[in-house]
C-alpha cells in the first residue's frame, strides 16, 4: 500500500470567532492510500486545544508510514495511533479503500441507514449586538441556528438573535467560556428564549461541579469527552456528547463511542473541527444515529472541495458515491482548489 499526504488550505468567506480563537481559513490534512489503482482519501483538521496543527499531523502519520504501507486495518490502527487528527485522516481512508476494494458502499459496510440529514448553521461571535443579528437574518433559509458565544454579554447576544430570528431554533455553544455561576444564572433564561441545547459551558477538567447541578436545559460535552475513555465522567455531568472525528480519531472509534453514550442514556451530537465535504463525508454517516448534526463546515468556505456535498439550505442530501465511500469513484477534481493552497 502507497502513503501519500499534503497539507492543504481553504480560504473562509468571513473569518470566524469563537472564545479565545479566530480562523480566517481552514487548514486540513489529506491523506490518500493506494492500492491495485484504487485510491482510499482521508482529511482532518486536528483538535486546536490540543495543540494539534497540520504540520504535527503529518509529522506523526509520517512517523508510522512503514506500519500503514504494510497494509494495516482499521482495527490495527487503533493501537498505532491515539486519538486524534493524524489517527481520523488515516481511518478515514481506509474506509474509503475498503469501499473501493470490497465493492460495497460506506452505508453496507457499517450498516447505518443513509438518510438527508439537517445540519446547524453556524453564528459566529461579533463585537456587536446588532452584528450577531444580522448573521442571524442573513441565515434565514437556515431554521436550526448554532450561536458561538463567550463570556461577554452572552444573555443579550442570545436575545438579540432571538429576536432577530423569532422561527429559529437555537443551540449554544459557549466553548468553555463560562463560569458555573454564569451557567446557572443565564440558563433559566436561555431555556425561556427556547434555547435546545447549550454545548460545553464550562472548561475542560473543571466541570465536576455539573454532576450536582439539573440544567433547564440539555448539557452537551464536547470539549470534555474526547473518546471512549472519557465518557463515563462525561455522561454524570452531561445530557448529550459531541462526538467528532477529529477528537476520536476517525469513524471507526466515532461510532463505537455513539453505540456507548446510548448505552449511558446520552444524547448524541456529530460535529467537525471545520473542513471540506472530503471530512463531512464520514461525519455525515454518524450524523444519521445522531440527534443534532454539525456539518456545515464547507458551507463557510470560499469553495469546496469537488465532488462535494448537497446543501440546500440545512437539509444535506445522502452523499453519492464518488465523494467519499463508494466503488467506481472517478478521479479527484481539483478545479475548485487554488493550486497555491496545497503543500
Amino acid at each position: 500500500m502507497n502513503l501519500s499526504v499534503h497539507l492543504e488550505t481553504w480560504p473562509r468567506l468571513r473569518p470566524l470567532r469563537i472564545t479565545g480563537h479566530e480562523w480566517e481559513s481552514s487548514e486540513v490534512v489529506v491523506v490518500e492510500l493506494s492500492r491495485d489503482d484504487l485510491v482510499g482519501r482521508g482529511e482532518a483538521a486536528g483538535v486546536y486545544y490540543l495543540d494539534e496543527t497540520t504540520a504535527s499531523i503529518r509529522a506523526q502519520i509520517e512517523q508510522v508510514a512503514d506500519e500503514i504501507c504494510v497494509g494495516i486495518d482499521r482495527l490495527s490502527l487503533l493501537s498505532l495511533l491515539p486519538p486524534g487528527g493524524a489517527r481520523n485522516a488515516v481511518d478515514c481512508a481506509l474506509w474509503d479503500l475498503e469501499t473501493q476494494s470490497s465493492r460495497r458502499s460506506i452505508w453496507q459496510l457499517t450498516g447505518v441507514p443513509a438518510k438527508p440529514l439537517e445540519t446547524v448553521f453556524t453564528i459566529g461571535i461579533e463585537d456587536t449586538l446588532e452584528a450577531m443579528a444580522r448573521q442571524a437574518i442573513a441565515a434565514a433559509a437556515y431554521p436550526l441556528l448554532k450561536i458561538k458565544l463567550d463570556g461577554v454579554e452572552p444573555l443579550e447576544r442570545l436575545r438579540a438573535i432571538r429576536n432577530a430570528r423569532p422561527d429559529a431554533r437555537i443551540v449554544v455553544d459557549a466553548n468553555q467560556a463560562w463560569t458555573l455561576t454564569q451557567l446557572t444564572t443565564i440558563a433559566p433564561a436561555f431555556a425561556a428564549l427556547g434555547v435546545q441545547m447549550i454545548e460545553q459551558p464550562l472548561p475542560r477538567g473543571a466541570d465536576t461541579d455539573l454532576e450536582h447541578y439539573r440544567s433547564p436545559v440539555p448539557l452537551c460535552a464536547d470539549e470534555s469527552c474526547l473518546h471512549i475513555g472519557e465518557l463515563g465522567a462525561a455522561a454524570r455531568r452531561y445530557q448529550m456528547i459531541n462526538i467528532k472525528l477529529d477528537k476520536t480519531g476517525g469513524l471507526t472509534h466515532a461510532l463505537e463511542l455513539a453505540s456507548a453514550a446510548r448505552t449511558h442514556g446520552l444524547g448524541v451530537m456529530v460535529g467537525c473541527m471545520g473542513g471540506t465535504s472530503l471530512a463531512m463525508a464520514p461525519a455525515f454517516v454518524l450524523g444519521c444515529v445522531s440527534d443534532f448534526v454539525d456539518i456545515d463546515a464547507p458551507l463557510s468556505l470560499k469553495c469546496d472541495r469537488l465532488p462535494a456535498l448537497a446543501y440546500q439550505g440545512s437539509t444535506v442530501s445522502v452523499f453519492k458515491p464518488e465523494v467519499w465511500g463508494g466503488a467506481g469513484r472517478q478521479p479527484e477534481n481539483h478545479a475548485n482548489q487554488p493550486a497555491s493552497t496545497k503543500k
